[in-house]
């Protein structure tokens, strides 16, 4: 799927992927996120990080969940407020969870709010990234709004997905905000640069 149809538009492109996650075997699915999880914690973006926000899996999404039980970081975590808008709280592997718009897991609403000037690192959920930094995502544009706040702008980005969902092109439009890093199973690329690659040490690990 490296070369896609421009034909296609967004919510067909959407639909094929997310079919394709989905039809992962669990084991499959499994392996994919702990080889992105490995590399993630590898970066210098992750490892110079304090406050990161992330996401809890959904749909099979990448998982990484293995890295939130390092207390090193503190972790935060969205909640979709009146579906339109996302709130960040802190959160704990100690801490409860609840489902929340659209089936989403989410933090409860009494959980401490994690304010912009305290993030160090967004990790985005993604359907497709492309080369470019472009990121397809739900349809709700809940990142993209985030993304466009000034106190939210210059935060390191790295966009979350698996490799076959990473892509030359995405139609994008004026108003999408390009993620400065993507991450899948194979390493971490700048906007088409491989900047990692740690394959031979991971299946030393694995």
């Amino acid at each position: 799927m490296d070369k896609v149809n421009h034909q296609l538009n967004k919510a067909e492109l959407r639909r094929t992927l997310l079919k394709t996650r989905q039809s992962m075997s669990v084991r499959e699915w499994r392996e994919k996120s702990d080889r992105l999880c490995f590399h993630l914690q590898n970066s210098t973006l992750f490892t110079q990080a304090k406050t990161i926000l992330a996401y809890f899996s959904f749909r099979q999404e990448p998982d990484l969940s293995p890295l939130f039980a390092n207390t090193k970081y503190r972790w935060g975590f969205p909640r979709c407020i009146d579906k339109k808008s996302l709130s960040w709280h802190l959160w704990t592997p100690s801490d409860s969870i609840q489902s929340g718009a659209y089936g989403i897991t989410e933090p409860h609403a009494d959980a401490p709010l994690l304010d912009a000037a305290e993030v160090d690192l967004i990790l985005v959920p993604s359907v497709a990234c492309d080369y470019q930094g472009y990121r397809l995502g739900y349809g709700g544009g809940y990142y993209d709004r985030l993304l466009s706040l000034p106190q939210w702008q210059t935060k390191p980005t790295i966009g979350i997905v698996f490799e076959f969902a990473y892509l030359s092109e995405i139609l994008s439009e004026p108003w999408d905000k390009p993620l400065q890093v993507i991450c899948t199973e194979t390493g971490l690329t700048h906007k088409g640069s491989r900047i990692q690659d740690n394959e031979d040490t991971l299946s030393n690990v694995l």
